[in-house]
């Protein structure tokens, strides 16, 4: 028996293996009715994925839908720049550029070598050059890095330790004389070196952030996120409390404000600026904020926030306006952002996003691809040609194996790929949160493989199945379906088990990540993948 009639076999034996399709319409569709926020639609940008831009002078929230948490944005000139978090994903801190704060366009990913899970970085520029400081953990360390780069595009140096083990979410600042400080979490600050690659004292506690009354639902105090900027001869002290998961009314944005970096700080009367007060609302934790100046010296804010119904998503970046009270102090608009605003910036629709198919014709690795908690030579484990990606296995499942995968922000969307196999290999597509979380399918030589909790079991019968097969997976809003076919894609067989993921998310496995696309090899050999398609449902 051949290798295609054997993965026939595979995938019409088993009875209750195979069941009739069923119509789209049925489960989360049908249920859709029941969603407050049903009526809302939002722009279509490449392959049908959500987009901000109404096309209409107005754009609907998120400006950067599915996972970009913590963003940190810089100003220079009429260009904007902004970064998020990257966790676990390597190359990382992908920066991104728009115009209008509403259309976005990767640049680069400026963190190659791989220092850990990366949490809320700070991007800013001073005397002319770049630089982001960088918080990371790994089990064995935690500190804060920086690299630093004379253009945006790059090249990014390598990251320099600033050896700061007990901080988290660095803001960067100068004050009036000149000199560079890094603000922390907690109401902690340091100095720094005037070029800015190293500290340049102790760390000291200059602010005792406000808090919320004791009887708010929230997930803990968690002073973070400070960020500096100034107006009017003061200097205003944007931080996040409450915790950034845990309970949807938990995080919240805080104001101070000072003559001089030194302090003393005198908190906003109206704190909190923005906050969650209830699960009902369209986004839920919203927290970490940045207040900047926009185009037109109009003033804007960016902060994150999850979806109601999707933590599967991610943290998702938001815009808002600001106003200034005659006292001068912030005030965030955009009331709970489930309603279209005013763009910053008139003028036609730009691009915004980028493709999330790949043929596989050039490396992707950066803006689009990512590993999951690589070793420093993961890259060695991959190559490009004749319109494929070949991956060499490593680990022994999708756990240990450094999964790519890529961001997705839809709702509803349907991926699918070819994989082939090369030896002793176990390849295939999932969707990916950790090593604790994934879902999915796959095959080795001895044929297909399920994974479900995080967990694997065998779901055909022994054989020889090397491919190619193509796999697709579709996600209408956490209903998960998978498909299977073996004449590339013209017909498809129902896999005989469908999947609801909607707690594959940090309240239930930690980590602060998303669930994610994925593709994965395991074991010894190489699989080759072919034509990935993303295709976002409406």
């Amino acid at each position: 028996m051949n290798r295609r009639d054997t993965l026939k076999g595979l995938l019409t034996t088993g009875g209750a293996m195979m069941i009739a399709p069923r119509a789209a319409t049925q489960g989360p569709a049908a249920s859709a009715s029941l969603d407050p926020y049903a009526d809302m639609h939002w722009g279509k940008g490449f392959e049908g994925q959500r987009r901000a831009d109404l096309g209409d002078g107005t754009f609907l929230n998120p400006v950067f839908a599915g996972d970009h948490p913590d963003p940190s944005i810089v100003r220079d000139g009429d260009d904007y720049y902004i970064t998020f978090s990257t966790f676990d994903a390597y190359p990382g801190i992908v920066i991104w550029h728009s115009r209008d704060l509403v259309n976005w366009r990767p640049v680069t990913a400026a963190l190659t070598t791989p220092i850990g899970s990366v949490w809320a970085p700070e991007l800013t520029k001073h005397d002319g050059r770049f630089y982001c400081y960088i918080p990371a953990r790994t089990p064995e360390r935690r500190s804060i890095y920086v690299i630093h780069a004379d253009r945006i595009e790059g090249p990014w140096s390598a990251p320099i330790d600033l050896d700061l083990p007990d901080h988290i979410d660095p803001g960067h600042a100068v004050g009036a004389d000149g000199r560079r400080w890094l603000f922390l979490s907690g109401g902690d600050r340091v100095p720094l070196t005037p070029d800015g690659l190293a500290t340049a004292g102790p760390v000291e506690h200059v602010y005792d952030p406000w808090h919320y009354p004791e009887d708010w639902v929230v997930e803990s105090f968690s002073p973070e996120g400070p960020k500096i900027m100034q107006r009017g001869g003061y200097y205003y002290l944007i931080t996040a409390v409450g915790g950034t998961a845990g309970p949807p009314t938990g995080h919240m944005v805080i104001a101070a404000r000072s003559r001089s970096l030194d302090g003393p700080w005198e908190n906003d009367p109206a704190n909190p600026l923005v906050r969650t007060v209830s699960a009902a609302e369209k986004w839920w934790s919203r927290g970490h904020a940045t207040v900047f100046e926009g185009p037109g010296g109009k003033w804007w804010t960016v902060y994150h926030g999850y979806e109601n119904g999707y933590w599967t998503l991610g943290r998702q970046t938001l815009l808002a306006p600001v106003t200034w009270s005659d006292d001068g102090w912030p005030r965030f608009g955009g009331g709970d952002l489930s309603h279209p605003i005013a763009k910053p910036l008139a003028g036609p629709q730009t691009p915004h996003g980028m493709p999330l198919s790949d043929d596989f014709s050039q490396d992707r690795f950066g803006p689009l691809w990512a590993f999951y908690d690589p070793a420093p030579d993961e890259k060695r484990r991959v190559t490009f040609g004749d319109r494929a990606m070949r991956l060499a296995g490593k680990g022994a499942s999708p756990a240990d194996c450094s999964p790519v995968s890529l961001i997705a922000g839809d709702q509803r969307y349907r991926i699918s790929v070819e994989v082939a196999l090369d030896g002793a290999v176990e390849a295939g597509l999932l969707l990916f949160y950790s090593r604790r979380l994934y879902a999915g399918l796959g095959m080795d030589r001895d044929g297909l493989v399920m994974s479900r909790y995080g967990r694997q079991r065998r779901a055909g019968p022994s054989g020889t199945a090397t491919g190619p097969m193509r796999i697709r997976i579709t996600n209408d809003r956490n209903i998960v379906t998978i498909e299977t076919s073996l004449d590339g894609g013209r017909s498809w067989r129902r896999f005989g088990v469908q999947m609801e993921v909607s707690g594959y998310h940090h309240n239930v496995a930690g980590d602060f990540l998303s669930l994610r696309p994925a593709l994965y090899a395991a074991g010894k050999g190489i699989a080759t993948f072919r034509d990935f398609r993303y295709e976002a449902l409406s």
